[in-house]
């Protein structure tokens, strides 16, 4: 008899070691909640992944650096999508973003080398002034994956390509300014950097009717003239994070191992249409995103909006 309520004993004590944890949590029992308990559900899980907004800022290194949205749980918003089963559940919770007070509209004549450290994403800057045989596959790389790029395009390349252009555009890729004759613009007067400037715009608009919003500096060449020519055309002035140095023709495996080594929250990634770019677009684009990040263009980069 007693060996048989010792038995019963710890079958008993297994049952209660096997549904304690799910007694315990919110986010499994099963049980109806009151509407009370709900609303405290939410509001500790509030409490715990609720994040604030990220001002932007200037630094000593990476100059203008975008803001990042933070985010709250829409307890009441929430609490409806849950409120007929009664029950926490992870899924239905609705966020709210928060944007910051200072953006990177408020800082005039900074350049931008960086997107924001806490924003999982990074953003291909392809720059064309040259080396068409290597954009079809290039092309066909970026829609093999749903990735777009910035492609900034040379004005005197757009006026004697113009269909390659256009077919860079129609396939939803965003198109920023190059300058026109890929000039030394630290070299430049404001008047001769104003001309590259505005001739590019206008060759860009007339082709593909489209008005860029980033300037990318020829091989990176700039001054404070540029910049603030840049600004006046309603231009942020782009420069990179990681450099791919295409351009030395490297190994591609070698360029993609050196590339994602030193990808990072934000970073902007240099090319060019290049053969090493071509061969090994397909294995840093899976290896960038294998490692947690989200590619995008840009302007997407450089928004507040949050990647979670």
């Amino acid at each position: 008899m007693k060996r048989r309520y010792f038995k019963f004993l710890l079958l008993l004590s297994s049952i209660v070691l096997l549904i304690g944890p799910f007694a315990a949590s919110p986010m499994v029992g099963s049980a109806k909640m009151t509407k009370n308990e709900l609303f405290r559900a939410i509001e500790k899980f509030s409490d715990e992944n609720n994040r604030e907004p990220i001002d932007a800022k200037i630094d000593s290194v990476w100059k203008a650096i975008p803001g990042y949205n933070g985010r709250t749980v829409d307890i009441k918003a929430s609490y409806k999508k849950m409120k007929s089963k009664g029950t926490f559940n992870e899924k239905k919770i609705v966020y709210k973003e928060i944007p910051p007070k200072i953006h990177l509209k408020d800082f005039d004549n900074q350049p931008i080398y960086r997107g924001n450290p806490q924003k999982p994403m990074v953003g291909f800057l392809i720059n064309v002034a040259w080396g068409n045989e290597f954009i079809p596959g290039i092309l066909e790389v970026l829609e093999k994956h749903q990735t777009k790029a910035t492609f900034f395009f040379d004005g005197s390349w757009v006026k004697k390509n113009p269909e390659v252009a256009k077919k860079i555009k129609d396939a939803g890729h965003e198109i920023g300014n190059h300058a026109y004759n890929h000039p030394d613009l630290q070299q430049r007067s404001m008047e001769e950097t104003k001309e590259e400037l505005v001739k590019t715009n206008q060759v860009i608009e007339e082709t593909l009717e489209v008005k860029p919003k980033w300037f990318a500096p020829p091989s990176g060449s700039f001054n404070e003239t540029t910049v603030q020519v840049a600004e006046q055309l309603n231009m942020k002035t782009i420069l990179w994070t990681v450099d791919t140095v295409d351009w030395k023709n490297p190994p591609a495996s070698e360029m993609v191992n050196r590339v994602v080594s030193k990808v990072e929250n934000g970073s902007m990634i240099l090319m060019h249409p290049t053969q090493p770019v071509a061969e090994g677009m397909d294995a840093m684009i899976t290896e960038i995103k294998g490692n947690g990040f989200k590619l995008g263009t840009v302007s997407e980069l450089l928004s507040e909006k949050r990647i979670d």
